[in-house]
């Protein structure tokens, strides 16, 4: 009986190591999975949480210059500087005030909730990433 317990129970560490190298390997389909689109996975979070205030003729964009209608809009960051830092989302301002990290009088969006967590991972991601216009 022992002997056929650990005749299944080999190939399960055999299994489990194979799938972590295979998630590990560059370009691997797990990597793939995870890559984030700034035009599939971004953009509708900051349309439908963000665009209303931070649009030419709104209040958002009137205070700071940030226009988040297009990619271009939000690269070229506001009045005084860029937000985002391609590849740095500790120090990208969009994460900064997205997250919670900055002076309640700051946080995003203002008089609204908060982006649910897995859109501030999303924007978090996108941004590790390099925040490509992908």
């Amino acid at each position: 009986m022992m002997s056929r317990i650990k005749r299944f129970a080999r190939p399960v560490p055999t299994l489990t190591a194979a799938a972590l190298a295979a998630a590990l390997l560059p370009g691997s389909v797990a990597q793939a999975a995870e890559q984030v689109s700034f035009a599939l996975d971004v953009r509708p979070i900051l349309e439908s949480r963000c665009v209303s205030c931070h649009q030419p003729g709104s209040a958002g964009y009137e205070e700071s210059g940030l226009d988040l209608t297009s990619y271009e809009g939000l690269m070229a960051g506001t009045r005084h500087g860029p937000i985002v830092v391609p590849g740095d989302p500790v120090t990208s301002n969009l994460n900064v005030l997205i997250e919670g990290r900055a002076a309640p009088e700051l946080l995003m969006p203002h008089d609204e909730r908060p982006l649910l967590r897995h859109q501030q991972l999303i924007i978090r991601d996108w941004v590790r990433q390099g925040a490509r216009p992908n």
